[in-house]
């Protein structure tokens, strides 16, 4: 038996999460469930994206993840596929999402029947994801397929002294969190000393944790994921700094 994760852009308001949830106590009731976030900001697959790329890896292989964020696809014509990339099986509507979580280049990837529903995160993914967790082959839900809908992440520009990245995400406590990762400060910077410019601002040291600054201070760190992150110490860096979602992050190297 296989285990299935929920996230969504459906708020905790409503019933929405509550009829999937329904649906899939009538469909499997033994499938184990997991919550991942029904607060993705609405129609934000940039921010369902980074929830995924951060977390999907520490369930086991072969979890189907069921995405219920911009759900109807993109364009007049609905489409829904499913993507097995890295052990994991992801069902999301053809948005370019998949696209996104699979840097273009999944494993595998169907297209699911096309249905006519106003809830096709319930309708058409639910059931999808509970005869993945039964143990049905990907290729059974549907045609094979090698398009979808392409979107690009952002990628990071490297020079000599420079690495020139964006904000992928703004956090629930208003920190930055950048695509520029540890090992692309290691590659170019060599132990270098080092700066993050952002918007006016300039941090000159890099600090294990936010609270290591004085509060009120502006200071940089790397997360669990070793990404680079910016933050107010006991504050808010979006609001403060003025910074969101692709806003310019700079980090500079002292030239040898």
């Amino acid at each position: 038996m296989g285990l299935i994760t929920l996230l969504t852009d459906f708020g905790y308001r409503d019933h929405y999460v509550a009829a999937l949830k329904a649906r899939l106590l009538r469909l499997a009731p033994k499938i184990p469930v997991v919550d991942i976030s029904h607060g993705v900001e609405p129609f934000n697959i940039a921010h369902a994206v980074h929830v995924l790329q951060n977390v999907f890896r520490d369930f086991p292989a072969g979890t189907a993840h069921v995405i219920g964020v911009d759900d109807h696809g993109v364009g007049p014509e609905p489409g829904w596929q499913v993507a097995h990339f890295e052990g994991h099986y992801f069902l999301a509507g053809d948005n370019g999402l998949l696209a996104l979580l699979t840097n273009g280049a999944p494993e595998q990837l169907v297209a699911l029947p096309a249905a006519i529903t106003a809830s096709p995160t319930r309708d058409v993914l639910l059931p999808a994801a509970v005869a993945l967790a039964q143990g049905a082959e990907l290729p059974s839900l549907g045609p094979v397929v090698t398009t979808f809908h392409q979107l690009n992440n952002r990628q990071l520009r490297l020079q000599d002294h420079r690495i020139t990245g964006h904000v992928a995400h703004v956090d629930h406590y208003g920190n930055l969190i950048t695509n520029i990762s540890r090992a692309a400060v290691d590659a170019v910077g060599h132990g270098r000393p080092v700066a993050v410019h952002f918007g006016r601002d300039v941090v000159r040291e890099l600090q294990p944790h936010f609270s290591a600054a004085p509060p009120g201070e502006a200071v940089a760190v790397f997360n669990s994921q070793d990404f680079l992150c910016l933050g107010i110490c006991q504050g808010n860096a979006s609001e403060l700094l003025g910074l969101h979602f692709d806003s310019q992050v700079d980090v500079r190297f002292v030239a040898e």
